[in-house]
């Protein structure tokens, strides 16, 4: 996969030896073996939705092998549903110094602000005492000021996924461009099916598509734009992406009632068949590929978002941007267990049995690509197509600005403000945080 965004040694086992002293004929006194004292560390994870209980088995599994090679060592499972670790909890436990030992963690603006705050342990030279260093497709994301502070799980992509079923029976066409993407919503409103599936409940699934369009419309640096300020979201092309965002819903070709569907509804709209397509990341493959759980296992698709004719055009979202980190706060045997786990975790089987199993892309340089689901390989087919790769917009700017980017989307969603006035008021607040110099 290309990107073009910024975005070990096995730990020795000491094992007790058990000598035997001779004493009198007929008795011998024996030397107890040392014992290893128990500790233990905890590991915040976020496979906690029952679609991702195979994530949670695969996780399980590196525990158990990272726990027989650390004597004493326990590490006990904290699951907490993504959305609420990242936004809420991990906060917290980062502004007051007491974060798990190991922990998922966000790159990006995540990542520097808990650098900033001196939270995260250094990972440079224990990937090159592990020799991993080369073996990831990219650490932009966890790098800052060329030191790297977490570890990506998978890789991502984002684009339309689709129902080739509903397409073959009414003969349409994947769209390539925005005049045809309106014109296959149309066919699909007018045959009685939702287009496009959309849970607006968390501000940050609708906004998926919305910074799809004004990249498209603007360009890949309009975001980086934002926080230098170069560019600036009341701008001409970011309303104008916005507008069009807006008669997605106004058309119909997206439910109205949006607001009261919670994320993982989406994938389930277009998974029982009401809805024909649905703009997600790669990591909503889980359940689509599912047959036990997804009537469309066999009938999903994927292509890029269409282009608009604008300076974004051939480009897809995607990056490494979702991973583990790790407490600087550590121990020698603290240490020494992360280093084990970062080895049971990080290798070429995981990598794969997570492409299989899950069809989650590799972060890692992983050869053997074979056996994929075909869902999952028209994803890598376009992702090695497009003219590059551009990241999220919430792994660049500030969280201010993307909780203000977010409430903006629902407010606008529920008719409550215009594109204009709602970019404004987003303008604002990004205005200010530019102007907060970190700490």
């Amino acid at each position: 996969m290309k990107i073009v965004h910024k975005s070990y040694a096995a730990m020795l086992t000491v094992l007790a030896v058990l000598l035997a002293g001779c004493g009198n004929a007929g008795s011998s006194v024996t030397t107890p073996a040392d014992k290893v004292e128990n500790f233990s560390i905890t590991l915040r994870h976020t496979q906690v939705k029952d679609t991702q209980q195979k994530r949670l088995a695969m996780l399980q599994d590196v525990v158990k092998a990272t726990e027989s090679e650390v004597p004493g060592l326990k590490i006990e499972l904290d699951g907490v549903e993504d959305t609420v670790n990242r936004d809420t909890k991990l906060k917290a436990e980062m502004a007051t110094g007491s974060p798990p030992k190991i922990f998922d963690l966000f790159g990006g603006t995540d990542t520097r602000n808990y650098v900033k705050a001196d939270r995260l342990l250094e990972l440079t030279p224990i990937l090159q005492e592990l020799g991993l260093r080369e073996r990831f497709i990219s650490l932009d994301e966890f790098t800052v000021d060329g030191k790297v502070y977490g570890l990506p799980m998978a890789g991502y992509v984002e684009g339309v996924y689709y129902n080739k079923a509903i397409f073959r029976k009414l003969s349409l066409s994947v769209p390539g461009t925005w005049e045809e993407f309106l014109g296959v919503c149309e066919q699909l409103k007018k045959s009685g099916y939702t287009p496009l599936a959309l849970a607006s409940k968390e501000g940050w699934a609708p906004m998926m598509t919305a910074n799809y369009m004004w990249v498209r419309l603007a360009g890949a640096d309009s975001v980086a734009g934002f926080v230098d300020g170069s560019f600036k979201w009341n701008d001409p092309q970011v309303i104008e992406a916005f507008t069009k965002y807006d008669s997605l819903f106004r058309q119909g070709y997206m439910q109205p009632n949006s607001l009261s569907f919670k994320y993982f509804e989406q994938a389930e709209q277009l998974m029982s068949g009401s809805a024909a397509m649905m703009v997600d990341g790669s990591w909503a493959n889980t359940p689509l590929i599912d047959p036990r759980i997804s009537k469309i296992a066999g009938d999903v698709g994927f292509f890029p978002f269409p282009d608009m004719n604008g300076h974004g055009d051939g480009l897809i979202m995607g990056g490494y941007s979702n991973g583990y980190g790790f407490s600087k706060e550590l121990n020698e045997r603290q240490l020494s267990a992360v280093k084990q786990f970062i080895k049971e975790m990080y290798n070429d089987n995981m990598q794969k049995r997570q492409l299989l199993e899950e069809g989650m892309l590799p972060s890692m340089k992983l050869t053997d690509l074979s056996g994929v689901k075909p869902v999952i390989q028209e994803i890598l087919n376009a992702a090695n197509k497009a003219k590059g790769v551009f990241p999220a917009y919430d792994a660049i700017v500030q969280q201010k600005v993307k909780e203000a980017a977010e409430r903006g989307i629902q407010e606008q969603i529920g008719g409550k403000t215009a594109p204009g006035r709602m970019l404004e008021t987003v303008q604002g607040v990004q205005e200010a945080a530019n102007q907060t110099k970190p700490k």
